[in-house]
């Protein structure tokens, strides 16, 4: 069993060329999901960086410079091809059925064979999803998509100290991740959870401005070892978060409605939503950004 010490930032990347991941492959859940929804997210240039060459040019980078960079990679469409189909994650209750379509696992940067799973603070993590016609999602959601998901990862902490936001820490995960994955045979593409903690929206981001929310990491239904939170903020990242896109259009009863109008619905939001109907998301999440950037 290897030590958790933390290794040389030349080992780090070479470890990175290992990432050989088996072919991405669509589960039966994402016939569910109109595939456009997903058309916002751009073309990956040829030559884009790999997972590899972005951890090298990132080594000494955390916090908002190197969330610029992931960003920047990001909207340019660098975006490995298994996170470009999406799944479906239903709830019901007795009355009605809502389909939420989410990205099979974490946001990632590079190719099927090389990437790495890229944490972001929420100012920026709302401008991918928002530019990709995405949200976060909120508690309830990552419950679901956890009680949902074909690959349930057991979560892997990294001793706690300054390294946590390191690149070096970032990619040392994301071998584990990979690790964990070939042992378990998992395939790229199947709904995926357990490997990170979720950035998640919830009403304390406004009642608390200038925080970031986080939640999940579960070591099974139910069983959280991030209760949600707002103790850091907004900018604040490390390698244990992720950053998981849900549609912002979802299906309720089959017919396609804003996330953002079924949040706020309140015969609809208790499916979504454990913490009350969310009115005015889109204008709160746009003045939450505005402030952010100020």
């Amino acid at each position: 069993m290897r030590s958790l010490r933390l290794i040389p930032i030349a080992a780090t990347v070479a470890l990175l060329l290992t990432f050989t991941a088996v072919p991405a492959v669509a589960s039966p859940g994402g016939s569910l999901c109109d595939q456009q929804l997903g058309k916002n997210i751009p073309a990956r240039a040829d030559g884009a960086l790999t997972g590899t060459e972005f951890a090298e040019r990132a080594r000494d980078l955390a916090g908002p410079q190197r969330d610029a960079l992931v960003r920047t990679e990001l909207l340019a469409g660098n975006v490995p091809t298994f996170l470009r189909r999406l799944e479906a994650v239903t709830v019901r209750d007795a009355v009605n059925v809502i389909t939420v379509c989410v990205l099979p696992d974490y946001l990632a940067l590079g190719t099927d064979r090389d990437f790495v799973f890229v944490p972001l603070g929420l100012d920026e993590a709302l401008e991918v999803a928002e530019r990709f016609g995405f949200m976060l999602p909120t508690r309830s959601i990552v419950n679901a998509i956890y009680a949902a998901s074909t690959v349930k990862l057991d979560p892997q902490p990294l001793p706690a100290g300054d390294q946590m936001r390191s690149t070096t820490y970032l990619v040392r995960h994301n071998e584990m991740i990979r690790a964990q994955r070939d042992a378990r045979g998992a395939q790229l593409g199947a709904l995926t959870a357990g490997g990170k903690k979720d950035l998640v929206l919830t009403p304390r981001l406004w009642q608390n401005p200038g925080r970031v929310a986080i939640y999940g990491w579960h070591r099974a239904a139910g069983a959280p070892i991030q209760p949600l939170s707002t103790v850091h903020g907004a900018r604040y990242a490390d390698y244990s978060h992720g950053i998981r896109l849900v549609s912002g259009l979802v299906y309720v009863n089959g017919v396609q409605r804003a996330l953002a109008d079924v949040l706020a619905d309140p015969r609809l939001a208790r499916l979504l939503s454990d913490e009350g109907p969310l009115p005015r998301l889109t204008d709160r999440l746009a003045s939450l950004m505005g402030g952010l950037r100020t």
